[in-house]
């Protein structure tokens, strides 16, 4: 099994370093734009663009440019390439159109070949990256690099510089998991809840710098665009969200270690969050209903992570010979565990279950979480209809 992994360092560049990577990046995004210019603007019968072509033009503008000229080659090749993949995503109906790079959310630059970069450890915690036509840059080593490095990336995020060193190796194919198997459901108010009965309670990093966050930004909006104070203060809004960021990720990756280490099945529902926290505000002439209460459920759900939290326990489970299941969401909070009944009032509050059928009780996330995982062994039952019993779904009624 070939597994792909990255570990991510801090980098420590020298001031006038730092100032070299800042301009490289810029070259890297003034790259991209001008060939996703080229691409939607410049197109006519007989003028087309593709990865070879707009590569070759690369290569001319070097040889002209002085300040392209001296940046490597590679990471400007490399734009190109994620530009042409971003159009490949968006004609395959996975992504939206590609749109211009913005200096401060897009700095970053990536080196693919393996001979133009190196790591050397110097101490216990410290190390160095070197960087092709820079040279030697200082790097924080929290963990060893197991094996060959195939890519670098070098990006700057508010205004702290990272390396991602990229590499593959080949492990032995796990043995299938004997661990029992959990049905989970994701939420608000409780982050996830297995169907053993334990509650993951959400940590809400964003919720709680919510008001730092207003503060930082109101004092943005006071700045004068263009000065050195409102690039200061950019920054520190940036370093906010960064903090946030990097909070909720630790979380993600500590709860989805637990989960994948005592189970050898799990199973999700399939949530299409990208529909469910789509704005209720509509437009002017039809305004939507609620949409102060839809924006701030919309804010707890990406707060939570639910999706990075669906990647990280897809790869941690398939490491260990375990997987990862995904069954249709519909009902599954007002399906009752115990007769498969499926009504709305059962739904007695947010944290409590109550079977208008048979009397069944239990708390409602761990009910949710019970059906996910009936679901998995009956996945055809309760899903297809909504107001029928579990033995009646997918049975159709005869013509009178």
């Amino acid at each position: 099994m070939l597994i792909r992994k990255a570990h991510v360092y801090r980098l420590y560049p020298t001031p006038e370093q730092a100032a070299v990577l800042g301009q490289w990046v810029g070259a890297v995004r003034f790259t991209y734009n001008l060939a996703l210019e080229q691409r939607r603007d410049w197109y006519r019968p007989g003028r087309k663009f593709n990865l070879a072509s707009q590569c070759r033009e690369v290569t001319a503008l070097r040889a002209e440019v002085d300040w392209l000229r001296a940046v490597p080659v590679h990471p400007l090749q490399q734009a190109i390439k994620d530009l042409d993949r971003a159009y490949q995503n968006w004609w395959a109906g996975r992504a939206k159109a590609p749109t211009p790079r913005k200096r401060g959310m897009s700095d970053a630059m990536r080196f693919p070949d393996p001979a133009t970069f190196a790591f050397r450890r110097l101490s216990r915690h410290w190390g160095e990256v070197k960087v092709p036509k820079l040279g030697w840059v200082r790097l924080r080593w929290d963990q060893a690099i197991p094996s060959e490095v195939k890519n670098i990336t070098v990006a700057r995020r508010a205004g702290i510089w990272t390396v991602a060193a990229q590499y593959e190796r080949s492990v032995a194919e796990p043995e299938p998991s004997t661990l029992p198997a959990v049905g989970i459901d994701r939420g608000v108010a409780v982050f996830a809840a297995l169907s053993d009965g334990a509650m993951i309670q959400p940590v809400n990093h964003g919720k709680t710098a919510l008001k730092a966050l207003a503060r930082a930004q109101r004092k943005l909006a006071r700045k004068k665009k263009g000065s050195s104070n409102r690039r200061k203060q950019v920054r520190r809004v940036a370093r906010l969200h960064k903090r946030v960021g990097d909070a909720r990720k630790d979380f993600l990756h500590k709860a989805s270690t637990t989960v994948a280490k005592n189970h050898g099945v799990v199973v999700l529902e399939k949530l299409e969050v990208r529909n469910m926290v789509r704005s209720a505000a509509h437009t002017m002439e039809a305004p939507g209903r609620n949409v102060r209460a839809k924006a701030g459920l919309n804010r707890a759900i990406l707060d939570q992570g639910w999706g990075m939290f669906r990647i990280m326990l897809g790869w941690k489970l398939a490491e260990q010979g375990a997987r990862l299941v995904e069954v249709p969401a519909a009902n599954t909070s007002r399906t009752c565990a115990a007769c498969a009944a499926v009504d709305a009032a059962s739904r007695a509050s947010q944290s409590r279950f109550r079977c208008v059928t048979c009397g069944h009780e239990a708390n409602a996330d761990t009910n949710a979480a019970i059906e996910i995982l009936r679901r998995w062994g009956t996945p055809s039952l309760p899903v297809e209809a909504s107001r029928k019993r579990a033995g009646e779904a997918g049975t159709r009624r005869k013509a009178a």
